[in-house]
């Protein structure tokens, strides 16, 4: 358990790690931070189908920035013929998302991956396969290199022909968010120009740590309220009216003393001669 007690310009921060979780204390309101857990480091990346080396299958639609940010891998045989076929993990890595989204997606599941770059640094992808017709694994889930994930569908409501959206982002927090994130290389990798330069790197049979839980699911800013439906300030023949809304009756005492001449001007601001002339009045 680590914690530290900080105050800075009247507000309390409070970190504590337990349980591979981060939780903030700020201002006096708990905020959960990042979270954490472990997966095996990659050994190497194959490709998404037709594994390891996706024997069977060609890319129809490559990676273009601002574009289509992925690959959409499709079978040999064309049309609809891979419909249902088995996709796999590319690596080692842990399931971070794991939905039937619906929209233009359909069933998605994002697996991240941590594995050591030529410059010994650990790194994070995340892995992308979009429009699967079943998930084969549920999220906080452990898979392997080769694991089935789900197989190749058409879309929601078969908006397609069958085929497999291949994505790998380099940014950890896009989820399905992807336009609140540039939508260029600094996002995101080109698939298999990363798979190629990385199909097999050196074994190592070790755990590391993962962040986890870093998609924004939601707008926590937004407020929602139901439609307002204004009086009509104007009718035909006459000046325009203010029209005042009715308000409950405590607070339509505090408008009033709020509004007083005698709240406008409270007995600190009055000047002497002010207080002279209203001694005068009241002589005791």
């Amino acid at each position: 358990m680590f914690s530290t007690d900080k105050r800075r310009n009247g507000f309390r921060l409070v970190l504590a790690l337990a349980g591979g979780i981060g939780v903030a204390l700020i201002g006096g309101t708990l905020c959960r931070a990042q979270s954490y857990t472990t997966t095996r480091l990659a050994d190497g990346f194959d490709y998404p189908v037709g594994k390891p080396n996706g024997d069977g299958y060609y890319i129809f639609r490559g990676f273009s920035p601002h574009g289509h940010l992925g690959e959409d891998w499709n079978g040999n045989g064309g049309g609809d013929t891979d419909e249902g076929d088995p996709v796999y993990c590319i690596a080692h890595g842990v399931v971070v998302f794991s939905e039937d989204y619906q929209r233009g997606w359909g069933n998605v599941v994002i697996i991240r991956h941590a594995y050591r770059e030529s410059n010994g640094q650990i790194a994070f992808v995340d892995s992308l396969y979009g429009h699967l017709k079943v998930r084969s694994v549920r999220l906080g889930q452990q898979v392997t290199r080769g694991q089935t994930v789900g197989t190749i569908g058409c879309g929601p409501y078969r908006m397609y022909a069958a085929h497999l959206h291949f994505e790998i982002r380099k940014d950890l927090r896009v989820g399905m968010r992807r336009e609140m994130y540039p939508q260029t290389y600094q996002t995101y990798h080109v698939p298999k120009q990363f798979t190629d330069a990385r199909r097999t790197l050196r074994y190592e049979d070790r755990l590391v740590r993962v962040p986890i839980n870093t998609f924004l699911k939601s707008n926590p800013n937004r407020v929602t309220t139901e439609e307002i439906e204004l009086p009509d300030l104007s009718s035909a023949g006459s000046a325009p009216q203010t029209v005042r809304p009715n308000v409950p009756v405590t607070v339509e005492e505090v408008i009033t003393e709020e509004t007083s001449a005698a709240s406008a001007t409270p007995e600190k601001s009055k000047t002497l001669f002010e207080k002279l002339l209203e001694k005068m009045a009241n002589p005791q």
